[in-house]
This record gives C-alpha cells, sequence and structure tokens, in this order.
C-alpha cells in the first residue's frame, strides 16, 4: 500500500520543490509576457486609416487585451498556488490529501505539483 507512509521523505520533498521552483520560473516567464502584452498602449499603425476601420482594429485590440488580462489573472492564481506547496513543504504537509489525510500519489503531484487532493477524493467532489 503506497499511501501507508504519513509524509514524503526529504529526497522526495526536494524533488517536488525542485519541480515546483522550475514551474513558478516558467510561469513568471509567461505572466511577464502577458502583462507586456496587454499593458503595451503602442499604435498598431492605424493612424491614418479611415475612421470606420480603425474603430474595428480598436475592438479587437481591447479584446485581445482583456482576453491577455483574464489569462494573466489565471497565471497568478497558479503562482500563488505554487508557491503555497512551497509553504506546505516547508511545514511538513506537502502532499498529504486534505480531505482522506493519505498521501497523494507521486505521480500526481508530479504532473500537478500544487494538488491538494488525491485523485479518490477529487473524484468524490
Amino acid at each position: 500500500m503506497p499511501n501507508t507512509k504519513s509524509k514524503y521523505s526529504e529526497e522526495d520533498l526536494q524533488e517536488f520543490k525542485a519541480i515546483i521552483d522550475k514551474k513558478i520560473a516558467l510561469a513568471q516567464e509567461d505572466l511577464a509576457l502577458l502583462q507586456a502584452s496587454y499593458k503595451n498602449d503602442s499604435s498598431n499603425g492605424t493612424d491614418d486609416t479611415l475612421s470606420s476601420f480603425k474603430s474595428f482594429d480598436e475592438g479587437s485590440e481591447v479584446m485581445n487585451k482583456e482576453k491577455n488580462v483574464q489569462l494573466a489573472i489565471r497565471q497568478e492564481k497558479f503562482i500563488r498556488d505554487l508557491k503555497n506547496a512551497l509553504l506546505r513543504i516547508e511545514n511538513g504537509t506537502y502532499g498529504v490529501c486534505r480531505v482522506t489525510g493519505k498521501l497523494i500519489q507521486k505521480e500526481r503531484l508530479r504532473l500537478v505539483p500544487h494538488a491538494t487532493l488525491s485523485i479518490e477524493a477529487k473524484r468524490k467532489q
């Protein structure tokens, strides 16, 4: 029975910490790109375009910015969840399902390192 232990070994926790650190770095890079794209106020070269065409272009630009803002918000939440996982590593609760109290499978944590629920608990939701 793989979930009979109450917590992961120090070696396992270091492996998960490395995975989380790498994911945080990548997520922060993605977030910076998203923020740059919606904070960019430069003109797209439509200054000399007929006003009816310019309004279409501006509408499309607003929609793209709104989409990027939503993606950035989602990315910020992902980074926050990953940082919370690092805190759980520090306080010794990482990898323990908050519903069942059993260890979350290593394979799940490698894929979703910020998981707080085992597959069993997630299915019951």
